[in-house]
Order: C-alpha cells, then sequence, then structure tokens
C-alpha cells in the first residue's frame, strides 16, 4: 500500500508537500481577502458613524438655534406683555377717576335741578338744603384748559 508519506522514491512526499504548500497558500490567500474586506467593512462603518454623528451635531446646532429664536421670541413678547399690562393698568385708573368725576357730575346736575324745582316752589320745605355741598368737585389742570 501506497501511503502518501512513505514512498521508495520520495516523490509522493514531495507531490504531498507540494500540495500542502499549495494548501496553506490558499489558506492565506483567503485569510489575507477575508483581512481586506473585514478592514473595508470596519472602514464603512467608521464612515456610517461618523455621519451620523455628524448629522446629530448638525441637529444639535439647529435645534439650539430654534431655541435661541423662541428665546429671543419669549423676552420680545413677556416685554410686550408688561407694556400693554402696565397701559391697561394706567387705563383702568383713568376709566375709574372718569367714572367718578362722571357721578359727581352727575350729582351736581341732580342738586341743580332740585335747586331749581325748590326755588320755583315744586319741593316741599323739608328736602334738605345741603343735599349737594359733601362731594367734592374733582378737576385737573388740563380740565381747566377746555
Amino acid at each position: 500500500m501506497d501511503s502518501p508519506y512513505v514512498s521508495s522514491s520520495g516523490s509522493s512526499l514531495l507531490q504531498n508537500s507540494g500540495c500542502e504548500e499549495d494548501l496553506q497558500a490558499l489558506m492565506n490567500q483567503k485569510k489575507r481577502k477575508r483581512m481586506i474586506s473585514n478592514r473595508e467593512s470596519a472602514r464603512r462603518s467608521r464612515m456610517r458613524k461618523q455621519k451620523h454623528l455628524d448629522d446629530l451635531t448638525e441637529q444639535v446646532n439647529q435645534l439650539r438655534k430654534e431655541s435661541n429664536q423662541s428665546l429671543a421670541y419669549l423676552i420680545l413678547t413677556t416685554e410686550q406683555y408688561f407694556v400693554i399690562e402696565a397701559e391697561n393698568s394706567v387705563l383702568r385708573t383713568q376709566m375709574m377717576e372718569l367714572s367718578n368725576r362722571l357721578q359727581y357730575l352727575n350729582e351736581i346736575l341732580h342738586c341743580l335741578n332740585a335747586s331749581n324745582t325748590h326755588s320755583s316752589g315744586l319741593l316741599h320745605d323739608d328736602a334738605p338744603s345741603n343735599l349737594c355741598m359733601n362731594h367734592p368737585i374733582m378737576a385737573t389742570a388740563d380740565m381747566l384748559y377746555y
């Protein structure tokens, strides 16, 4: 029986070792291809990660910009609110003042009408003569120019 390792001429040993060298070379070639393929895959993976990181960085910058714009708009709106609130407060105060003046003027008119009817003899003698003397007349300097 001929064994690949044992031969009388030694040619089988050379043939078998050549086959092992070919097999080793083939394995090394496959190993290099796999290594190159793995390196290329890792490079693509790093590129994808870098692109994702760049996209996220861009998104963060965009969101910060929008946040700053929203904050500026909020500050402006708040300032406008306080200005309008102050104006509204002034207008409420003026309205109350004018309502009080109108009420006093109406009372004065009522008193004048009552004194006119009293002087014409239409009122009874038991009506108080100092009906309108307890109310102050409010006037400001700007009213005197009218």
